[in-house]
């Protein structure tokens, strides 16, 4: 796995913003990132780090935002920023011809951290993310829910408190139309993150473009937890 240092550097991330939208959405964007902040749900901290990145260890109760990236050439493309104070967190870029739906997951620095595929010929749909270098390191399996979306994120880590090897299985249940998931540790019952998908303007919900909110108990690594959003998107996508 590469070094991952200060995750929340900004010396090299692009700009998003169209500059002619900038002053308009401005302050309109700040308020409902306020909104968001004040509105999120308070999760406890976990017994111990659940994370393969410790560097994306969320430190308290923290939220961020997975953008869609419009009128994008390159297939889903998303920008993930911390909320309210837009912090740059991950950059994931898509392959559109690519078959398993590849999606290169980058941090601020441009490195380049792990690819989210789609298991091709998986019923119900399920996803895996590997390592630069190929390796398989975190399954997202699909599950059959008469009541919404369903899926069980896999993956081993390292306890920091025995450093011992554990096997970590988040459920995410997601409601009829995916508007909302909750995700749990199986192991303890303790809630990892709440997903919300939002439209914060008119221009998105005409244009389609999807908005994530996602909170994320103390603890939680914030880059699996993205990974598995994206899947839902996924999932999403092609009901």
């Amino acid at each position: 796995m590469p070094s991952f240092g200060n995750f929340l550097s900004t010396d090299t991330i692009p700009s998003y913003k169209n500059s002619n939208h900038r002053r308009a959405s401005k302050d309109e964007g700040v308020k409902e990132d306020i909104k968001v902040a004040e509105d999120r749900p308070i999760l406890p901290p976990l017994e111990h780090p659940i994370a393969i990145f410790p560097g994306f260890a969320s430190r308290e109760v923290e939220s961020i935002k997975l953008v869609e990236r419009m009128m994008s050439l390159s297939g889903d493309s998303f920008y993930i920023e911390t909320v309210p104070d837009k912090k740059p967190l991950l950059q994931v870029q898509g392959d559109a011809l690519s078959l398993s739906g590849r999606k290169r997951c980058f941090n601020t620095r441009g490195d380049h951290l792990f690819t989210i595929r789609k298991e091709l010929f998986s019923i119900p749909r399920s996803y895996y993310a590997e390592d630069p270098e190929g390796t398989r390191f975190f399954d997202i399996e699909g599950k059959f829910s008469l009541k919404g979306s369903k899926a069980v994120g896999l993956f081993t880590y390292v306890n920091p408190k025995t450093g011992d090897k554990e096997e970590a299985r988040l459920v995410m249940k997601g409601n009829f139309f995916d508007t909302k998931a909750d995700i749990v540790d199986e192991k303890t019952g303790a809630t990892v993150a709440v997903i919300n998908r939002k439209f914060f303007n008119v221009r998105e919900l005409i244009g389609g473009q999807q908005t994530y909110v996602v909170t994320i108990a103390p603890g939680m690594d914030m880059a699996m937890i993205a990974a598995m959003c994206i899947c839902l998107d996924e999932r999403r996508n092609e009901k």
